[in-house]
């Protein structure tokens, strides 16, 4: 227990526990309160107001149904069984019990006690001393610790439950888990009540304000904040590498980067990123940019810019954009450099995207794409990742009826979606930052890219979704675009096929699954950490480590096991693979050479925001 503060004592040190938790200023306090009250009024305005003008439909009936419907569920099979619900019931009793009388040993002995249940040790929530110091706010703790890991328990061992239905309940438990932590609530949690308290509730006037404008940035949703805006600019601090937009389509702008040597590989280099999110983050800054490493290893780069679409797009759709997106560019690398061969990347659905292009291509005779790079990129989604959750027959049905009105998605509702994957990171540390504490968010390029969301063309987000998640048409060789019925074995070429270690939304086991429906040779690698970390990795930083194997065959998990482990970036073993195939040299190009020139990169289509 802490001390009170005695005479003599510094300042700086901790004054007693009473001390800490009382109003010093009640006039002030009282005051700021006031003030709260009416910013909180605001904030209720920005969120009502486009709601009576018909602006906002609301859409989460769709979503807490789809929950209830899932613990129901759950709920269903332990009530079934009277000796099972008494077991569950029991389990729970149990570890309140165990819970209280640690509390009651504390108060007797006045010593604090080892709690019946400990946070995970990442679980920076319950850092503060105070967690574990005041008696109060420990009890708070094991109580919810032993609430949510029963909860999650309960879906866990709750037989007959289909693959699909438990990883949505487990999905919701973590959501409502995370929800209801005593750290997001200023009574419950220790660190947030001293900050009030020392300020005199300025915090939550500064926090209401915040809110105010985060909904009135969403117009009428909230837009959470993750990083201070205000310091980043596309263009002129992020997503800066020097280059010319070359092309432009209905649905992308191409740009062809400058040289950064006196030669370059014959082959230009082609990078399809994803729709769903913005290409510039293989270009986030100078040091952290694939984009300027693949320049300087001698590759003529060009990116396809994905448009931000709009009303106009709505019918656009798979095959619109590999027309007017992946074979537009090859035409345009043709028309620049007079080079058919091309070396493309693909990166997550930008690189499901490519294999369904390569395999229409294939049919169709054009064979100018030489080798292809996957990063994360899933081709079969029998192992999909978290996003799965969000997908069945009902879900997308209701997303579809969304769109229809627009032509689109709102791409606050993606961003929304891949935040939730991961709540506890992303969403209650800034809700609690931003709002009770009142703090602007740190500036961090990353977060900043993560918050600049792009909307989904209504025809392109259809077909995703019920071609990929929900029927897994591609590896079928069921998928029909312009006519063709695809299949990924007349796929010949080489295939790179990055994977990363803790991937959450293309996880390795479904990467590597995916390896056996191409029809030439596969290269697998995984890389360490994540969905961005893990191809985001310079080798200047020095960070995680690669794993490779040669073909990949056989089962997953014996493929790690006898894996080679490679301190470091993968980027230089990929280089090494595509100057294996052809390390011809010629000299270096210059943009425009050819085409017209239509602006400086990062171009335009980057720039609109939502």
């Amino acid at each position: 227990m802490t001390k009170t503060a005695e005479p003599g004592k510094k300042d700086s040190e901790p004054a007693s526990d009473v001390d800490q938790y009382m109003v010093k200023d009640p006039e002030q306090f009282a005051l700021n309160l006031a003030r709260m009250v009416e910013q909180a009024g605001k904030a209720a305005s920005a969120w009502a107001g486009p709601r009576e003008k018909g602006e906002v439909r609301d859409t989460a009936a769709e979503p807490m149904a789809d929950m209830v419907k899932t613990f129901s569920k759950v709920t269903e099979y332990w009530l079934s069984d009277p000796a099972r619900a008494l077991e569950a019931q029991t389990r729970l009793f149990s570890g309140y019990l165990e819970v209280w009388g640690n509390a009651i040993n504390r108060v007797s002995s006045g010593e604090e006690q080892p709690g019946s249940v400990k946070p995970d040790p990442r679980d920076k929530r319950f850092n503060d001393p105070e967690w574990g110091r005041n008696a109060f706010f420990d009890f708070l703790k094991q109580v919810y610790l032993v609430t949510s890991r029963w909860a999650g328990d309960l879906v866990e061992n709750a037989e007959g439950l289909d693959e699909h239905t438990r990883q949505k309940a487990n999905f919701y438990v973590k959501q409502v888990s995370n929800a209801i932590s005593p750290s997001n609530f200023i009574l419950t949690n220790p660190e947030l009540f001293r900050e009030t308290i020392a300020s005199n509730g300025e915090n939550l006037v500064r926090g209401m304000k915040m809110l105010a404008e985060d909904i009135t940035a969403g117009k009428g949703d909230l837009k959470l904040r993750q990083a201070d805006d205000s310091r980043f600019e596309v263009g002129k601090n992020i997503a800066v590498s020097p280059g010319k937009v070359v092309g432009r389509s209905d649905v992308a702008e191409i740009i062809q980067y400058d040289a950064a040597t006196d030669t370059v590989l014959k082959r230009p280099l082609l990078i399809c990123p994803p729709w769903i999110n913005k290409f510039y983050i293989l270009d986030l800054n100078p040091d952290k940019s694939f984009i300027r490493w693949a320049v300087e290893q001698g590759h003529t780069v060009f990116v396809v810019s994905w448009v931000n679409p709009d009303k106009r797009h709505g019918t656009k759709d798979w095959e619109a954009y590999i027309r007017e997106g992946l074979q537009y560019a090859l035409d345009t690398i043709e028309a620049s450099t007079g080079e058919r061969e091309v070396n493309v990347i693909g990166y997550c659905v930008g690189g499901t995207l490519l294999a369904a292009g390569l395999s229409l291509m294939a049919q169709e005779g054009d064979d100018r794409i030489r080798s292809a790079t996957l990063f994360t990129t899933q081709v079969d989604f029998t192992y999909a990742g978290d996003l799965k959750v969000f997908v069945d027959e009902d879900q997308v049905a209701a997303v579809e009826r969304s769109m229809t009105e627009k032509g689109y998605l709102d791409g606050t509702k993606m961003a929304t979606a891949f935040n939730m994957l991961r709540s506890g990171d992303l969403i209650w540390p800034y809700v609690v930052n931003n709002y009770m504490r009142g703090k602007d968010p740190l500036p961090f390029d990353l977060l900043y890219w993560n918050a600049d969301s792009t909307r989904m063309a209504a025809a392109n987000h259809s077909f995703y979704l019920r071609n990929c998640y929900l029927d897994n048409t591609l590896s079928q060789g069921k998928m029909e675009i312009a006519g063709h019925r695809l299949s990924l074995a007349d796929i010949k070429i080489p295939v790179y096929n990055l994977s990363t270690k803790e991937d959450h939304i293309a996880p390795a086991r479904s990467v590597f699954v995916g390896c056996q429906y191409f029809g030439g040779p596969v290269e697998f690698v995984m890389a360490g950490s994540g969905h961005i970390a893990g191809v985001v990795n310079p080798p200047a930083l020095k960070k995680y480590q690669y794993w490779t194997d040669g073909k990949p065959v056989g089962d997953f998990d014996e493929w790690v096991a006898g894996a080679t482990e490679t301190a470091g970036s993968w980027w230089p073993h990929w280089q090494k693979w595509i100057e294996a195939m052809d390390d011809r040299r010629v000299k270096a190009r210059k943009p425009g050479k050819g085409v017209k020139v239509l602006g400086d990169a990062p171009g335009s289509y980057v720039r609109v925001r939502v």
